[in-house]
């Protein structure tokens, strides 16, 4: 849906939305099923009278499917129908997402690998077609924020931007034969090649809009060197994730602030909390192993007086402290429903999520919002008893209501 613009308004305003990586499916056949029953239902509550963007996430196989043109035709005239419209595409996870462990393999193929930039060179194109004709402003796909940790040698950094360039100049060809923009929003993420705002504005400088990179771009396009920068950072941006910079104790103005001082663009914001607590004690630490599940990477940064200490996973951490080590305040990367800001004995850094939605309301700083809570199905059972079309619907409204009060 368009906030911040009356409706139809289209770019005029932001488009807010969901990611449909809540809803297990891997196969487009899952995915296309999820749209036309879970994301039609939430719809029907949020804006019943009104347009409704889909944060949609496709797969590798999905998008390979989804781009052959008679099905492209057919799921074009299905958004028609039910009202809907596709602005942004999650395309982090190129292989299964739920129902088995993903751990750090979740980010395979990275952008060390030709397979992640065949995939996003489709998602970009898939994502092209579903815009054409359709008043949803430019397009966004998020993705991985280069590579994991444990694969970023020193190498890494320019062999991820050789890549990463590459796909920039598709996406410039897209607009030259069709005139629409898509943008591609490597997402920052604890224990990853970019881990911080910080982080991305370092890599940006460095390796995507040095002169050597503004060059090589200018060659592959046939652009001049001040065309290909301008495209470059037309381009290329950031994903701000809010969960995954408040846990690494960033402050809302900052983390903007930074990226906007390195002429990054913040291409979308994911709209999203994660669990908070202090010194923990043997009842949290009891409290908290029941979110140490084994799908998901849930990374944990703690604070010690003026030190950050990073753990790869909840249960590295929770050994630490029962070791002796519990520092003075924790952030988990758990994402966690937005409208609560508590979850039994721990906080959530719903605070950090408000105060950015504050600055996108007093001036925005992008047009794509997408609410982001995909482990709501291995939340400890106590914190999900509602139905997933009943807490995204909250989701959408608590975000709604935060950027209201922060416009009045």
């Amino acid at each position: 849906m368009i906030v911040g613009g009356p409706p139809g308004a289209g770019a005029a305003g932001t488009h807010l939305t969901y990611c449909t990586n809540i809803h297990p499916g891997e196969t487009w056949d899952e995915v296309a099923h999820n749209v036309r029953t879970h994301v039609r239902e939430v719809k029907a509550r949020v804006a019943p009278g009104a347009s409704f963007g889909v944060g949609l996430r496709l797969s590798g196989q999905a998008a390979s499917r989804l781009a052959a043109p008679a099905a492209l035709d057919a799921f074009r005239e299905e958004l028609d129908r039910l009202g809907l419209y596709v602005f942004t595409i999650n395309g982090f996870p190129h292989g299964a997402f739920h129902g088995r462990p993903v751990k750090e393999e979740v980010y395979r193929p990275d952008w060390l690998e030709a397979e992640r930039l065949a995939y996003t060179d489709t998602l970009a194109t898939v994502l092209a077609a579903l815009m054409a004709g359709r008043a949803a402003g430019e397009g966004s796909v998020s993705t991985v924020p280069g590579c994991f940790l444990g694969r970023a040698s020193s190498d890494a950094p320019a062999a991820v931007a050789h890549n990463v360039l590459r796909h920039a100049a598709h996406l410039w060809r897209i607009r030259e034969e069709t005139g629409l923009t898509v943008g591609l929003a490597l997402e920052p993420e604890p224990h990853c090649l970019l881990e911080t705002t910080a982080d991305a504005a370092a890599f940006f400088e460095r390796h995507l809009f040095a002169p050597g990179a503004v060059a090589a771009f200018a060659d592959r396009t046939g652009l001049s060197r001040a065309g290909a920068e301008e495209a470059l950072r037309r381009h290329v941006g950031v994903c701000l994730d809010t969960c995954h910079a408040a846990v690494q104790f960033e402050e809302p103005a900052d983390a903007v602030r930074r990226l906007q001082a390195a002429g990054i663009r913040i291409l979308k914001v994911q709209v999203s909390a994660g669990l908070r607590l202090l010194r923990p004690d043997g009842a949290a630490l009891a409290a908290l192993e029941r979110f140490a599940e084994p799908v998901y990477l849930h990374q944990v940064v703690v604070r010690a007086g003026e030190q950050l200490i990073r753990y790869l996973d909840l249960p590295e951490a929770i050994a630490a402290a029962r070791a002796g080590r519990p520092g003075d305040e924790w952030r988990v990367h758990f994402h966690v429903p937005l409208f609560q800001d508590a979850l039994g004995l721990f906080q959530t850094t719903q605070p950090f999520v408000a105060g950015l939605l504050r600055l996108q309301a007093a001036a925005p700083l992008t047009s794509h919002l997408e609410v982001e809570t995909y482990t709501w199905d291995v939340l400890p059972e106590e914190h999900r008893r509602v139905p997933v079309v009943d807490a995204v619907a909250r989701e959408l409204a608590w975000t709604l209501d935060q950027l209201g009060r922060a416009g009045s």
